[in-house]
């Protein structure tokens, strides 16, 4: 991720995607850098490696230059994103998500962990300080597209990642844990009793502040419900582990960068006689396709 770091636009930062074709190229956004940084600062924590905290550190200044993350008061606004060709990234998607804040926000936990810096507890604590924007009653929603009943199927999971992340972070920062298991607790009430739908009569829904199931069903629902039930388990379970204290992984800061690792095992040779024949049988088809139109016109 770190080679795709792009100082050329914006200062530094990754594109949402990585191909010029995929729409969204020419755009910027929280979640590829938050999960740069999220990423980065686990690596730090379990390897002990200095250069991903600096990874992580990087991403973090450079989120907060361009306003991705901005400061309001004692807590953190955390806006989508911004494209690179209207005003080099300064005219900003001033939408929230549940999920970027919790990416941040673990992402920040486990660098606190990590470096005992009480700057990085400081933006913990003003990225939860924010969070109140995505519960109502103590229950989490969406609440940029939920109330108007516009979630696409990815924005109906990202209760998932919002609800992993508190339970990550409320692991990590003793000072958040309260607070935090208050908040998972009524949600993971609220959204028990909608999980009463659906033909099985244990489909989970949408809308945990609506009584009984709202009729949303699918994976993101699905999922959401687990992980907001599951992340009410965290006290009976060990902190996350490092390559020191339990964890078995072996870490490799050069996996994938050797020219001689073959990334695509099933990648075919085109000879040039593939092509000729590729041509011949296009040219059979549309003189097929052309017949048929005219006959059909005839």
């Amino acid at each position: 991720m770190w080679a795709r770091w792009d100082d050329a636009n914006c200062g530094g930062g990754l594109r949402w995607q990585i191909f010029t074709w995929n729409s969204g190229y020419d755009y910027k956004n929280t979640v590829s850098n938050g999960c740069l940084l999220h990423l980065a600062a686990r690596l730090a924590r379990y390897t002990g490696n200095d250069t991903y905290a600096d990874t992580a550190s990087t991403v973090w200044d450079w989120l907060v230059e361009v306003d991705f993350v901005t400061l309001n008061g004692d807590s953190y606004d955390i806006y989508d994103g911004a494209d690179i060709g209207s005003g080099n990234c300064t005219q900003l998607t001033k939408i929230q998500w549940s999920y970027n804040a919790g990416i941040l926000l673990a992402g920040c936990a486990y660098m606190y962990d990590y470096t005992n810096d009480t700057e990085w507890l400081t933006r913990t604590t003003q990225i939860f300080n924010g969070l109140s924007i995505f519960f109502t009653d103590n229950i989490m929603y969406e609440q940029y597209c939920q109330p108007k009943k516009t979630c696409n199927n990815d924005q109906r999971s990202f209760k998932s990642v919002f609800s992993r992340c508190l339970g990550m972070t409320a692991k990590l920062i003793p000072s958040l844990h309260d607070k935090i298991m208050t908040v998972l607790t009524d949600s993971a009430v609220a959204a028990a009793q909608s999980c009463s739908g659906g033909t099985d009569g244990h489909t989970c829904g949408l809308a945990w502040n609506y009584d009984g199931w709202d009729g949303y069903y699918g994976l993101g629902e699905q999922i959401s419900a687990l992980e907001v039930m599951n992340n009410l388990m965290i006290d009976d379970r060990p902190g996350p582990y490092t390559n020191r204290s339990g964890g078995s992984s072996v870490g490799n800061t050069e996996a994938g960068l050797d020219s001689k690792i073959v990334t695509n095992p099933n990648e075919i040779t085109v000879t040039s006689g593939d092509k000729a024949g590729a041509g011949i049988i296009t040219a059979i088809v549309l003189v097929v396709l052309i017949s048929i139109c005219f006959w059909m016109l005839l």
